[in-house]
């Protein structure tokens, strides 16, 4: 692994409590379960998770990979900044028959001993967390010797990482130090942030059908009323009509470049798997 600036306990207490507040506004278990549900398998069958793992998801949200890890018959625990996600998680897992705990946590900091877990899981989760190396070391740190890291992230040049880069201007600036989220979808980041600490990395760009808004306007006002992030950036905005039309506009042509006719997307993602050295 790469050596880790220290992040000062302050700023990481600032930052969990911003975060914490920013994905319990909204709705973020209706995007999980309408837009990406199809993310959480693609990860546990890419991770190879199965019967009698003991499975780590790290910003679990409400489970959209640890309830698929858990009916593949694994011990699996969910964490998250943000525990307002658990009541819809342990809800989703009691409708599918799933067992699992629930554990507040955060990325930068892993309430869990080292090398605990046979597989670590983060599905466009641990991307959020700002400051990568930490919560790299982190992912490394509870993984045992020859258990496997699974990742899903957004990358730069798709749509979400398009969607991160429009809403930048308008957004607050970062804390220092605080690197974007989907740098966690290029390989040759997370490859830097590992370094030696990983085998036998894998890492692929697929593509998420997502055929759930017919329009760019919908697509907009649905990311307003349940994504943390883009309802962050509202608020930011909300002083000034000028900006917050701006920012409508800039959210539609984004829609407009990646929308075919029907208003289907294609959102590109990395899912890349390691071996922990």
């Amino acid at each position: 692994m790469t050596d880790t600036v220290v992040v000062p306990p302050d700023v990481l207490t600032a930052v969990r409590t911003k975060h914490r507040a920013l994905w319990a506004a909204g709705n973020y278990p209706v995007l999980a379960a309408e837009v990406i549900p199809a993310l959480g398998p693609v990860l546990v069958e890419a991770a190879g998770v199965g019967p009698g793992d003991h499975v780590l998801d790290v910003a679990a949200g409400s489970g959209n990979a640890a309830i698929p890890a858990a009916l593949a018959g694994a011990h699996v625990i969910a964490s998250d900044l943000t525990p307002e996600l658990f009541d819809a998680g342990r809800a989703a897992a009691a409708t599918s028959g799933a067992e699992l705990t629930w554990a507040e946590a955060d990325a930068h900091s892993l309430p869990f001993d080292d090398a605990a877990f046979d597989r670590v899981l983060s599905c466009v989760g641990v991307m959020f967390a700002p400051f990568h190396g930490t919560a790299a070391d982190e992912l490394l740190r509870v993984t045992r010797p020859g258990g496997t890291i699974g990742l899903i992230a957004w990358t730069p040049a798709g749509f979400i990482g398009q969607m991160f880069a429009t809403m930048k201007p308008y957004a607050p600036p970062p804390p220092p130090g605080a690197e974007p989220p989907p740098l966690w979808g290029d390989e040759a980041h997370v490859r830097a942030l590992f370094g030696d600490g990983v085998t036998d990395l894998h890492a692929e760009v697929r593509t998420l059908p997502v055929a759930r808004f017919s329009s760019g306007a919908e697509f907009r006002d649905f990311f307003k009323a349940v994504y943390g992030p883009t309802i962050a950036v509202y608020r930011a905005v909300a002083d000034s009509a000028e900006r917050t039309a701006a920012l409508d506009q800039e959210l539609l042509d984004l829609a407009a470049r990646f929308q075919d006719a029907d208003g289907a997307m294609g959102w590109d993602y990395l899912l890349l798997t390691a071996t922990r050295a």
